[in-house]
């Protein structure tokens, strides 16, 4: 997929929204070591990074746009202690470098959660904290269930004959095992509904354009725009947008915080 960074940047209010929730409960003392792992176009990096100045925060993406956006928005002259790097959540490649591991609304798209932890566990310090926020089970069922209808059309089929599902939203039950064996005590670890709210059709199918890439990528470009449309279409049908023009989102997170043993 190739990620739009200027696009994702306005689009992605809920989930800077939901990442702010997580860090203001961290209590950061100001001089942690942080990673940020699937850090997008940056903003939530550098968010941390005025948080502890007399700390270092390290943004790592596998996006290539991302991360050239990122360097390019928020830049070393502003934040001297913070740095962006392109690589792979599944290839953390550091050792005990990190008081934090950081991760929002990135570990859905990425296929092995296991080699995931295995590398945070040996970037944390001994007692390093890990917090994670990505889609968990049941996440966006309702868009997905539309996206599914859609992709079926006359229309449409044809773009469609090899695609595979791109989402791995995972239980709470799921990560149990994975945590204990990858050296972690779990703190909280649970399944959080949440409510995704857009202003309008133009909002909802931003959101789309920005976040729906495995579908809309699909499509031939000349296409896209009415794909898209198609879909919020469709997608207000079944839920309407309510009394204040905003159109509702039902989305599941999978929270996890735990500490390196």
């Amino acid at each position: 997929m190739r990620w739009n960074p200027e696009d994702y940047a306005k689009n992605s209010d809920a989930q800077l929204k939901w990442a702010q929730e997580l860090i203001v409960n961290l209590n950061l003392r100001g001089d942690e070591s942080v990673l940020d792992v699937g850090c997008g176009d940056g903003k939530i990096t550098a968010s941390f990074a005025k948080s502890i100045p007399e700390g270092s925060v390290v943004g790592t993406d596998s996006s290539p746009e991302m991360i050239a956006y990122a360097r390019n928005v928020h830049s070393s002259s502003e934040y001297p202690n913070l740095s962006f790097d392109c690589i792979d959540a599944r290839c953390l490649d550091f050792t005990e470098e990190f008081d934090l591991i950081f991760s929002n609304a990135a570990l859905h798209w990425v296929d092995n959660h296991q080699a995931f932890l295995r590398g945070a566990s040996r970037a944390l310090k001994r007692g390093g904290r890990l917090i994670i926020s990505c889609g968990g089970f049941g996440n966006a069922a309702d868009v997905l269930e539309v996206f599914s209808e859609l992709v079926t059309l006359e229309k449409w089929k044809d773009y469609f004959g090899e695609f595979h599902n791109p989402y791995f939203f995972y239980r709470d039950r799921d990560y149990i095992p994975w945590l204990s064996e990858s050296g972690f005590r779990v703190q909280r670890l649970e399944l959080v509904p949440k409510d995704m709210a857009h202003q309008g059709k133009d909002g909802l199918a931003g959101w789309v354009r920005t976040t729906g890439m495995p579908f809309t990528q699909c499509v031939p470009e000349r296409e896209r725009e009415d794909f898209i449309a198609n879909f919020v279409d469709r997608y207000l049908e079944k839920f309407p947008l309510d009394g204040n023009d905003l159109a509702h989102v039902r989305m599941v997170r999978l929270e996890v915080d735990a500490f390196k043993r």
